[in-house]
């Protein structure tokens, strides 16, 4: 519509409409947007246009002439402007009088009056219409031009008068102001030369400050200049962005070229400015470089090399060429990726055998790796290229210069490590030569050259030269030696003397001396074979072979990495080999992660470093048996053994990052594998439905399913409408047997049931309640006889059965339920509501709910160790596994391109991208929502009468178009039934055919029916007469070898396409909806998985009731557990003391995990002492030495560590909280501790007691006594502990369920609101402070007592006139103690102090005037 409608205001007054009303108004017409409407007089414009013409011609100015005016107007103001200036800079008096010059007054100027006249002056355009921004059209500027022209019919009216000084302006060449103003002053004050140049000197000749002059008329120009409005005038640059409307976006939009082809190339020149046999030699030899990188790991025998290569360079031409994406090579090319017998790229040399069968060479995700590949060979060749120009820049100013090592390797070079390599070789070879090419070439300007050399450039000027030359071998000929490219005889030749002495004899003459000379030899020789890029790449070639990594514990390691720490399983790993990382790629990673934390040091090393080094040795020494041979044999050795220590260390830097970059790409490429898996799942099927076909859809869940929580539902419609929601406070089942009722919510959610009749119930939360829902509700269904759809059996009898409840995997409904994405759709949903419909989402359709989370994505868990892959590299792959699989389901357009959800995945589209999918949402909305034929994307319509925008051009065309489908609809005569399945448009005309052939139609038939229904019509006459089966009985390999005959292209698997599609458009191929196994409902519910509770394991569980024959506990995660009889602790059970004689309700104990039941979320335990003082059995150790040596000799010194610190001889207590300490020095270790630390320590009462400091709060701390019995021996630790009256087994019970207990009961006392954290007297005043302003009203507070901690004051005063009073509340494992009584939280505390205050004051009565203490302090429930 907004083609239609002129948004474009005219400007004016009401004066000038009743002026223009009669005689201008009539001849002005008003274009009106791109159709050019125009008003009534619209039918006069073809007559009267000339002579219109030329009665205007005398007020409208051509274009030339307005440009004239408009440059000549701006002229003016800056000569004005430059007049003002020189006014201000022309010396007043006061300035002449200071540089003592006499100045006569000058008389009064006489005024002259002069007329004014307004001069044509453009007005500034009116704003543009939102839907103008982008427009190129003039029509807003002819408006502008025509009111403008209908003004200067009053110009004659007004006489254009200059005034004297703009008139002398105008006639003479503007000159410097400065210059002009202040040397007409000093002619006139008859100053001589000298007194001239003194003045001239003082203040200046006007000039220094021209350069700001000048930039600030150029500002001025601009700014007078005007121009369009753009959009980064009037919106800020980062929202811009955001929102993809930059200059770099509307390019990427715009052109011809898929979008993250563009993306992905963008840094590199395009392949389509190159010569055409340039582009075809670098994609050959791409095409074996990435061979070389990917056959290898593919397993195939070796006479598939040749067609591999020959597939891969295919499929670099289609990327490169034709600019085709992943998608459309896998689904239309795919004749080329794969390989039959007989096809003619057979490898001669490697004959294949007769009974082989077709063999696909790449799989998808081959395909994607084969782009990476792409753009780093594009890097590659880049960095080659600019190596190439360097070395001949530097040729084509120095003719003597050819270097060998250059010309001989830079053919051979095949990583950009390599190409460094030899960029840094030919600096440091060429270091002078280099710097005079960079003067040369730097800008096309020619600077002085840079006549500083670096040392390595001096020395090779001087003697030091000469002493190089005489080792007698060069440094690349001893690493041709080594690698085997000359012989191993090449003859070294000693000279007469010692290097000493030789060295002394250069240095005749010399400054310098000998010993001098001879370590600049020797600096230069060493740097020499370092920078040789031939001696490198061999290095490299045996340390790939041979390395190792070590880890090494740091300092800060050996006390941070504990045997329970992940870390733990590499902290004293040796030799490990790049064979023992297969299968391991996280390792690597976790161990580079622990070097960036300071734990350890990953040393990657020769493993047989020595030995090489002896090797290589023999290739550097002479032949010569003498002492001066033996001389000169050992320093060459000496240097030899310098440049490769130093080599060494460099190229194990490179290894380290490219292990890194592989170990990160293949973590990343199991991420994107176990995402495609979850994306490759079709909407939930209910019995009898269709595959594809979306489901009606309940959702229940009770969230973390705490007492008083609702249990929310959503009723989601298959097209994605929230038609009901509501909430269930009542849903507990009744018992039949003692005449319990249900709950009258249950009444309700029957009635949902049978009016919705939804296919399936989908039911998650976030605790193991849900698991007791699920139960719940299969029980109601059973007892309702709720139904599920029906459907027809293998009988094709109808039948139903109960209507299904299933888990729901929520990890996009986690993400999405508390988002602000979720509060703008559902903004009057409670958060668990939306979690409900997300649910329901995902059951629908899980592609389009993995695709909403947008980057979001990468917080979502696939592999373990995830977070060590860098989030760009991770997302990267994800959202290659989105495009494989939404363009194999494809996109519906029709009903997809203005549904805000379904729109999401449109940008995934082969071809496409947020860019591209945002234009041709825009295209089909411009073209009234309508869109018949996929040719409508491209403005090609059948009818003449439709005037269509394009959405995209022919090669993004070409990439979409068969991955954009519509639905068929048989009642409009210009619908392609092709339109609505996978065929690509380029096949059309060869499934047309096909269909022909099997409905035995000659060519007159074709020819008829094509003129009376369209090309489609034999199409469309199958569709009507259902005769699918026709199409399966064509022979298709007779087909395929006359289309490869005829056009040379592959069309095999091209035709099964067809004959498929043609059957069953656009059919369900994805797996079936997958449901959620034991173990994710498990990890799901409680977030534990199979490395965080398994068997074995000792944890804290909260003892729920307690029976003479068995203990029901529950774990930390919500799993319910039970400990029978034969796991109570020794002397408990059986006759001997009761349970709850030792145990007690909502107590915290240590267990050991026997059994973990999964599928019902239960486990077996133990609180057997020896049992659970069994040490965890250690995991299985990784490939590699492990250093034992260095872990027994770290625990020794741990344990000296704690010796020295306290003082005394050290007990033997192995647990890691356990310090040699004094109470003054546990005190003090414990100062920058958190709340709650501990320390273990000896007992000043003896061995048969041991003491406990843990921290209560700042400079507070509470040492508890610990009665040690039942010891095996004096140094050992009791197998009973007792604290008071309670008793532990071991001291990881104690600290658990004693110091942990009582540290969470203080921080909950310390967090609440009634806490003061001032002393006494503070907290009293604060009481007393209350009162006074509410004299009626009671108010209480806590504060600690420092003298004693772990006891709290509870502080009160019953209103003003009240008593104060104060009790003290002592803090217990899991309780709080007041007045003897125990309360297990705050809310009980405050309540039982209201109680015993009420109950008090009722004793006493309240104060007179006084409203009674328990209306004054309410209790709550």
């Amino acid at each position: 519509m907004a083609d239609y409608v002129d948004n474009i205001a005219e400007l004016g007054s009401e004066e000038d409409d009743e002026d223009f009303g009669d005689e201008a108004g009539e001849g002005r017409s008003k274009p009106n947007g791109e159709n050019g409407i125009d008003d009534s007089s619209e039918e006069e414009d073809d007559d009267d246009e000339e002579r219109i013409r030329q009665e205007g011609a005398g007020f409208i100015a051509d274009e030339d002439e307005d440009e004239e005016e408009e440059v000549s107007r701006k002229e003016r103001r800056r000569r004005k402007k430059r007049k003002n200036r020189e006014e201000d800079e022309a010396l007043d008096e006061e300035d002449l009088d200071l540089i003592g010059v006499d100045v006569e007054p000058r008389e009064a100027s006489q005024s002259k009056f002069k007329r004014l006249k307004r001069g044509h002056k453009e007005r500034p355009r009116g704003p543009r219409g939102v839907d103008e921004i982008f427009s190129d059209d003039e029509d807003a500027e002819e408006v502008e031009n025509q009111r403008r022209n209908n003004m200067d019919e009053f110009a004659d009216f007004i006489e254009e008068d200059q005034f004297e000084d703009e008139i002398e302006d105008d006639a003479h060449e503007v000159g410097q102001p400065g210059v002009a103003n202040i040397s007409r002053t000093l002619q006139f004050t008859g100053l001589d030369e000298g007194a001239e140049e003194d003045y001239r000197a003082a203040f200046g000749d006007g000039t220094e400050y021209d350069w700001a002059i000048e930039e600030q008329e150029r500002a001025d120009m601009e700014d007078e200049g005007g121009g369009d409005l753009k959009l980064e005038n009037v919106i800020e640059p980062s929202e811009l962005k955001e929102r993809m409307l930059t200059d770099r976006d509307n390019v990427i939009r715009e052109k011809d070229v898929p979008e993250r082809l563009q993306l992905a190339r963008e840094p590199f020149p395009d392949y389509e400015d190159m010569p055409e046999d340039v582009r075809n030699k670098r994609l050959d030899e791409e095409a074996k470089w990435i061979s070389d990188l990917i056959f290898p790991k593919k397993g195939l025998d070796r006479y598939f090399r040749n067609p591999f290569v020959k597939a891969v360079r295919k499929v670099l031409d289609f990327m490169n060429v034709s600019n085709f994406e992943v998608p459309f090579i896998f689904n239309h090319r795919k004749d080329y990726l794969i390989h039959a017998p007989g096809d003619e790229d057979a490898d001669a040399d490697e004959p294949a055998p007769r009974d082989m069968r077709p063999e696909r060479l790449l799989a998808q995700h081959e395909l994607w790796e084969i782009f990476d590949l792409d753009l780093k060979f594009r890097a590659f060749l880049e960095k080659r290229d600019a190596l190439e120009k360097h070395y001949n820049n530097l040729k084509g100013l120095h003719d003597d210069i050819k270097d060998d090592v250059i010309e001989d390797l830079e053919s051979q070079v095949v990583t950009i490590e390599e190409v460094q390599e030899l960029q840094d070789y030919l600096h440091f070879r060429y270091a002078g030569e280099m710097n005079e090419v960079r003067q040369e070439t730097g800008n096309g300007v020619q600077k002085r050259a840079n006549t500083s050399r670096n040392f390595y450039e001096r020395l090779r000027t001087g003697k030091t030269m000469s002493f190089v030359y005489a080792i007698g071998i060069t440094p690349d000929d001893f690493a041709k030696k080594a690698e085997g490219t000359i012989p191993s005889s090449h003859l070294i030749e000693d000279q007469q003397v010692s290097p000493e002495e030789f060295a002394e004899q250069l240095s005749v003459g010399e400054y310098e001396s000998g010993a001098g000379l001879l370590k600049g030899a020797k600096l230069l020789y060493t740097q020499e074979l370092l920078m040789n890029p031939r001696l490198r790449r061999h290095v490299r070639r045996y340390f790939y072979m041979d390395a190792s990594i070590d880890c090494i514990r740091t300092e800060k390691g050996m006390r941070k990495i504990t045997e329970d720490h992940p870390y733990y399983e590499f902290k004293y790993l040796r030799r490990q080999t790049f064979q023992d990382l297969a299968g391991r790629p996280d390792l690597f990673l976790k161990m580079l992660k622990a070097e960036e934390e300071g734990l350890i040091n990953v040393k990657i090393r020769m493993g047989s470093w020595d030995n090489f080094k002896l090797k290589l040795h023999n290739h550097i020494v002479s032949d010569n048996v003498s002492e001066v041979s033996e001389q000169w044999n050992t320093l060459r050795k000496e240097m030899l053994d310098a440049a490769l220590d130093k080599m060494q260390s460099i190229i194990a830097g490179g290894v380290r990052e490219s292990l890194r970059a592989r170990c990160e790409d293949e973590l990343a490429g199991r991420a994107r594998d176990n995402y495609y898996n979850k994306l490759d799942q079709a909407p939930f099927k209910p019995r009898g439905a269709h595959p594809g076909a979306v489901p009606n859809v309940l959702t229940i869940s009770n969230g973390k399913g705490q007492r008083g929580d609702a249990i929310m539902w959503a009723y989601v419609e298959s097209d994605g409408r929230v038609l009901e929601n509501g909430k269930f406070r009542d849903f507990r089942l009744g018992n039949r047997d003692r005449g319990t009722a249900d709950g009258k919510d249950i009444d309700v959610f029957v009635e949902v049931c049978n009016r919705r009749k939804p296919d399936v119930i989908g039911i998650s939360g976030f605790s193991t309640e849900t698991q007791k829902l699920k139960q719940d509700l299969e029980e109601i269904i059973n007892l309702n006889d709720l139904k599920g759809p029906q459907y027809e059996d293998d009988d094709n009898t109808e039948r139903t059965d109960p209507l299904e409840v299933i888990y729901v995997n929520d990890e996009v409904a986690r993400l999405y339920y508390n988002s602000a994405r979720a509060s703008n759709e559902f903004p009057k949903y409670p958060p668990l509501t939306r979690y409900c419909i997300a649910l329901a989402r995902y059951l629908q359709n899980p592609l389009a709910e993995y695709a909403s989370l947008g980057r979001d994505i990468v917080s979502l868990p696939f592999v373990q160790n995830q977070t060590l892959i860098p989030q760009e590299k991770l997302f990267d792959r994800l959202e290659n596994a989105m495009v494989d699989m939404v363009n194999l389901v494809g996109f519906n357009l029709i009903e997809g391109y203005d549904d805000a959800y379904l729109a999401k995945l449109l940008p995934y589209v082969c071809g496409l991208g947020p860019r591209k999918a945002d234009r041709l949402i825009k295209a089909i909305q411009k073209n009234n929502d309508e869109i018949i034929t996929r040719y409508d994307l491209i403005g090609v319509s059948e009818q003449n009468n439709r005037d269509i925008k394009k959405a995209m051009d022919t090669t993004v065309f070409a990439n979409c178009s068969s991955f954009l489908f519509l639905n068929y609809d048989s009642s409009e005569e210009s619908a392609d039934y092709l339109d609505s399945t996978r065929i690509h448009p380029e096949d059309y005309e060869l499934a047309r055919k096909m269909v022909a052939d099997a409905m035995n139609l000659d060519e007159e038939d074709i020819k008829a029916e094509q003129e009376e229904a369209g090309e489609s019509a034999v199409i469309r006459r199958m569709v009507r007469e259902e005769s699918f089966d026709l199409i399966h009985e064509l022979d298709l390999e007779g087909y395929a070898k006359d289309i490869e005959k005829i056009t040379g292209i592959r069309k095999r698997a091209t035709l099964e396409t067809i004959r498929a599609e043609i059957s069953d458009p656009y059919e369900e191929i994805r797996q079936a909806f997958a449901l959620m196994t034991s173990d994710e409902v498990f990890t799901m519910l409680t977030g534990e998985t199979k490395e965080s509770l398994n068997e074995g394991m000792v944890i804290p569980v909260q003892i729920k009731k307690i029976f003479p024959d068995h203990i029901e506990v529950r774990l930390e995660c919500g799993v319910e557990g039970g400990i029978g009889e034969p796991e109570f602790p020794e002397g408990v059970g059986g006759g001997r003391q009761a349970p709850k004689d030792v145990f007690q309700p909502h107590q915290t104990v240590q267990a050991k995990v026997v059994y973990v039941n999964r599928k019902a979320m239960t486990a077996q335990l133990s609180l057997r002492t020896d049992l659970i003082r069994q040490p965890v059995v250690r995991r299985e150790r990784i490939p590699g030495d492990w250093d034992e040596q260095q872990e027994a000799e770290d625990k020794k010194a741990a344990e000296r560590e704690k010796e020295v610190a306290s003082g005394r001889p050290n007990r033997v207590v192995n647990h890691p909280l356990f310090f040699s300490f004094n109470s003054a020095q546990a005190e003090e270790y414990l100062g920058s501790k958190e709340m709650g630390d501990a320390v273990i320590r000896p007992s000043s009462k003896g061995f048969d007691h041991l003491a406990v400091t843990w921290k209560v709060g700042e400079n507070s701390f509470q040492h508890i006594d610990v009665l040690e019995m039942n010891k095996a021996s004096e140094y050992s630790v009791g197998k009973q502990l007792r604290v008071g009256k309670q008793v532990y087994s071991d001291l990881d019970e104690l600290i658990v369920n004693h110091v942990q207990a009582m540290a969470r009961k203080v921080a909950e006392l310390t967090r609440d609101e009634r806490f003061q954290k001032g002393t006494k007297e503070e907290t009293d005043q604060w009481l007393a402070t209350y009162v006074q302003a509410n004299p009626t009203r009671s108010m209480y507070a806590f504060c600690s007592i420092p003298k004693h901690p772990g006891y709290f004051w509870l502080c009160f005063q019953a209103g003003l006139n009240g008593k104060k009073g104060e009790w003290p509340v002592k803090v217990i494992p899991n309780a709080f103690e007041m007045q003897k009584n125990v309360y297990p939280d705050m809310v009980a505390l405050k309540n039982g102090f209201k109680m015993l205050f009420q109950s008090r004051s009722k004793m006493t009565g309240p104060p007179p005037g006084q409203r009674p203490p328990a209306q004054a302090i309410p209790i709550r429930r």
